[in-house]
């Protein structure tokens, strides 16, 4: 095992009180020793590295996206509206996926994320029509291809538009089986233990789409096997129209019916939430992840951040989708969370420390992870290097505070695992140019698809 020192840091946050300034070294997988100025490593170093022009931070870790929508960015029938209509232009092009647009997708997307210092990166999958049952397996392998750290999550719709939900008959799938294929999944692929590179987490997709038994049976299947529960909720007032109607209570009491108001789950968006309900999901150990720029695309809400935190809600930060976000830039989405939470609690109650937060240990401990999300030692190698060199850092003055308001968009550097993954900004092993081509020809031939399906 190589023993690196990663010396003199410009700025360093770690997500805790400790001292970094003299830098961090890694050994193995692990960070071993951190460094106070002018201090030394106590143990001998294979090579050091310099990082004097870096602003270092923990690996960023996203909790919610959904990776093969980025083959439908901009997507003309789906522009200037809001969720259930946005959802119901997209789900017809997404039921034409095919194995080959799900592979480059997951890529693209991974990569995307990596680029923008991203070290864990959540999926939430639930689009599986004919021909793409296996989607959440090249999913694995993209993700291993890459040395990039995965929670994917195996999502699922079984309530259909002719039986009162929102998606297409075609793009659903039977209870049995959803639930055959998680359980395979987790058995083939899920890692407990401390570093895991790959987990498994069971995802229906919403109320909106999945049956209450599915909500239930999926509930006792994580339960059994000890895996995280992750779904969309509260993301618009629609949502809580249609739970209120459908089953009689609002959102957070349909959790609590189905089983799932527990510290093994996290939701997506989280945003119509009244202070009652904030109390039982912090009470309960619940994990939020804030999408800010999907939920400004879509004029979903904002979510209430603060509240959250004060009741013991696990705060994070996702990118969401690629269809509702248009991008996967996870140092760019801590930007716009801090800004889009200052519009609701002014700008000296939120700062970038709590952003910076919220894309590291709070989507660390959402996701069910204490191994990941700070720089300390024993925790797992995972680091993320910005240079201030571009035109939009000129004139700065604090380089933490800079790497949040001037707008950082991309990673120099790279650490999974105690591997570096990206270098000089770049993914290391990926033709980003045959990446580039694969994927427009990809998104091309979906779109055709969609549209031959329309004619039809």
């Amino acid at each position: 095992m190589e023993t690196i020192w990663i010396k003199h840091p410009l700025a360093v946050y770690t997500g805790n009180t400790d001292d970094a300034r003299g830098g961090i070294v890694v050994k193995g997988d692990k960070i071993v020793e951190l460094l106070a100025l002018n201090q030394s490593p106590s143990i001998p170093v294979d090579y050091t590295v310099d990082a004097s022009r870096h602003v270092i931070t923990p690996g960023l870790v996203n909790a919610h996206h959904h990776f093969y929508q980025t083959l439908t960015r901009a997507y003309p029938d789906a522009l200037n509206k809001e969720l259930f209509h946005w959802l119901q232009s997209l789900y017809p092009v997404w039921a034409n996926l095919d194995e080959e647009m799900m592979q480059v997708a997951t890529e693209l997307a991974l990569v995307e994320l990596m680029m923008s210092g991203c070290t864990t990166a959540s999926d939430h999958h639930y689009l599986l029509p004919t021909g793409l049952e296996h989607a959440i397996d090249l999913q694995v392998e993209a993700a291993k291809n890459l040395g990039v750290r995965a929670i994917f999550t195996r999502g699922s719709m079984s309530l259909g538009e002719d039986d009162g939900g929102l998606p297409p008959r075609h793009t659903i799938q039977t209870e049995q089986a959803i639930i055959d294929d998680s359980t395979r999944l987790i058995r083939e692929y899920h890692q407990n233990h401390d570093g895991a590179m790959t987990q498994i987490a069971l995802a229906p997709c919403s109320p909106f789409s999945v049956t209450t038994d599915l909500m239930k049976e999926t509930a006792y299947l994580g339960k059994e096997y000890q895996v995280m529960l992750h779904t969309h909720l509260c993301e618009t007032l629609d949502e809580e129209d249609f739970c209120i109607e459908r089953f009689g209570l609002r959102p957070v009491d349909y959790l609590e019916e189905v089983g799932w108001l527990n510290d093994r789950t996290w939701l997506a968006h989280g945003i119509h939430f009244n202070k009652q309900e904030i109390e039982r999901l912090g009470k309960a150990g619940v994990g939020i992840c804030h999408c800010p720029t999907s939920n400004m695309m879509l004029a979903s809400g904002i979510c209430k951040n603060r509240e959250l935190e004060a009741a013991g809600v696990k705060v994070g930060l996702g990118v969401d989708g690629s269809a509702s976000n248009d991008g996967s830039n996870l140092i760019a989405e801590v930007r716009m969370a801090m800004y889009l939470q200052r519009l609701q609690y002014g700008s000296a109650n939120v700062t970038h420390f709590d952003a910076l937060r919220w894309a590291t240990s709070g989507s660390a401990r959402a996701m069910g992870r204490t191994d990941i999300g700070e720089i300390a030692v024993g925790k797992q190698a995972d680091l993320a290097m910005f240079l201030l060199d571009d035109i939009r850092f000129s004139g700065s003055h604090d380089p933490l505070a800079a790497l949040i308001l001037c707008g950082a968009q991309h990673a120099d550097r790279v650490m999974v695992a105690g591997e570096w993954r990206v270098l000089d900004g770049t993914v290391r092993g990926v033709d980003m140019e045959l990446l580039l081509h694969r994927h427009r020809a990809a998104a091309k031939r979906l779109a055709q698809k969609a549209q031959q399906t329309i004619r039809r």
